[in-house]
């Protein structure tokens, strides 16, 4: 499943027109998308209120309002003059059913549902004038607001805050990527009989859907045993730091780890779960970490001033590697990619942006971007965590759909970097090890999306996050 820009949706609506769908029977079954998912979303409404622009958006919305007349809905339409194409044809449909009134009489008083058909994917500046009026006037509604693709306005402000957005064909970046999720409420994917040619564009990001994340779950067989399965060596830790590697150990077993070791300083005072084998060392330049006999390394969780010399250390194992938070430098990255090591880094932006000598608000506002560029400089494959998290490996991405803003609390990195490091340790290639990673951690906080969540609290419940996976029975968002 894709994330579709604007351009990549212009060009399978093109495309299909080419293979002989012709477009006004895609905007009748985007409109009647629409009316079906008002309808059943809000059964109860009676009067709707259908605010439509000049573009294929608001011919859209033309089409949903005849629909919901059709289904004995009392409907009023506003929208302006001059309508061309495709909405001029869908107006003209309407009219011989209910009239439409100028935008300048929008009254929006007696509805009890709004849909917001003014404005689609296709804006390349803010809305000012009348037209932000409009949309002011729809947010002060203070009933249901249903957005027709994406509420108008995003992905600039001012936008509509809509309660249902319908999107038509494919998700956009403004369905997945906050702020702007945020303003599009409830996200319901429509199909509008775009065939699966013209919506196959596979430069596109991948879209981490719970099908395509069970697949990747490892087997467990029923010989298995604890040295089958996959062995961690959690490396971190620093005297003012002692929970973060813990949080990696935990995160690494609950995740399915058969055997977890942590190597810390000795001063550090690590408590790692009891599970776990313990491993002191008094020098990173003199650790025998080979003692672990593990198959993948988590290494940087809260190592301090020692987190690069920890990284170097671990990087003499020559095993797949996680790299987190202390052993984020950009000399240490070079050199497991000069090694040719299979690694995975996790930063956040802030840490994103000084690999980048770049600013973490900068980082923030584009991650797809920032998350490609750190894959294809650094060799590796990048986790750039984020609302929402995006994988990338030099030629591909992965943006993942899991997960909320309760977890942003403190440790929650650690527990990601060891659920990854069990996934590599399991035999999955670093780019699956890190979307399966990702996506299980922000379905184990899904479990529990109340604020006050902590990364402790997510680890016990990535078992459970792992046996719904298993099971089939976890539901998009979208859905």
């Amino acid at each position: 499943m894709k994330l579709y820009t604007v351009e990549a949706m212009r060009a399978a609506d093109a495309r299909a027109v080419e293979l002989g769908y012709p477009s006004i029977l895609l905007m009748e079954a985007a409109g009647r998308a629409v009316a079906q998912a008002l309808v059943e979303r809000y059964p109860e409404a009676r009067r709707v209120a259908v605010v439509s622009g000049k573009g294929n958006n608001g011919g859209d919305g033309f089409v949903a309002a005849r629909w919901l007349h059709f289904w004995g809905r009392e409907v009023e339409v506003f929208a302006p003059e001059g309508h061309r194409g495709d909405a001029a044809t869908a107006r003209a449909a309407l009219v011989t059913h209910l009239p439409v009134r100028p935008l300048e009489e929008l009254d929006l008083s007696g509805a009890e549902v709004v849909v917001d058909a003014v404005f689609g994917t296709g804006l390349t500046r803010a809305v000012s004038g009348d037209y932000a009026a409009v949309i002011d006037k729809i947010n002060r509604t203070g009933v249901p607001v249903v957005a027709v693709d994406v509420p108008s306005g995003l992905p600039y402000e001012p936008s509509v805050t809509a309660d249902l957005t319908v999107a038509l064909a494919g998700l956009k970046p403004v369905h997945v990527f906050y702020p702007q999720r945020r303003a599009c409420g409830k996200v319901l994917l429509a199909s509008i009989g775009l065939p699966p040619e013209a919506l196959e564009q596979p430069d596109l990001p991948d879209l981490a859907t719970p099908e395509e994340m069970r697949r990747l779950l490892p087997a467990r067989p029923g010989n298995a045993h604890k040295g089958s399965v996959g062995r961690v060596l959690v490396v971190g830790g620093a005297v003012e730091y002692t929970g973060a590697p813990a949080l990696a150990a935990r995160g690494a077993y609950k995740a399915g780890a058969g055997l977890v070791t942590v190597a810390y300083p000795t001063e550090a005072s690590v408590q790692p779960p009891l599970e776990a084998v313990r491993l002191p060392v008094a020098s990173w330049t003199n650790a025998r970490l080979f003692d672990a006999r593990a198959e993948a390394v988590a290494v940087g969780m809260g190592g301090g001033p020692g987190g690069g010399a920890a990284a170097r250390a671990a990087l003499k194992l020559k095993k797949p590697t996680v790299l987190d938070a202390d052993a984020l430098h950009a000399e240490v990255v070079r050199a497991y990619a000069n090694a040719a090591l299979p690694s995975v880094i996790t930063p956040h932006p802030g840490e994103a942006a000084r690999l980048l000598d770049t600013d973490p608000q900068v980082v923030a506002s584009d991650s797809l971007r920032f998350a490609r560029e750190l894959a294809t400089r650094f060799k590796t494959v990048a986790v750039l965590k984020g609302g929402p998290t995006v994988v990338c490996e030099p030629g591909r991405c992965s943006v993942n759909t899991s997960g909320n803003p309760a977890m942003a609390s403190g440790g929650m990195g650690d527990v990601l970097s060891g659920v990854i490091a069990a996934f590599l340790a399991a035999g999955l290639q670093p780019y699956d090890a890190a979307r399966l990673g990702v996506y299980l951690h922000g379905l184990a906080g899904d479990l529990n999306p109340a604020i006050g969540l902590t990364a402790s609290e997510l680890a016990a419940r990535l078992p459970e996050a792992r046996s719904r996976l298993e099971s089939g029975s976890v539901v998009p968002f979208w859905k």
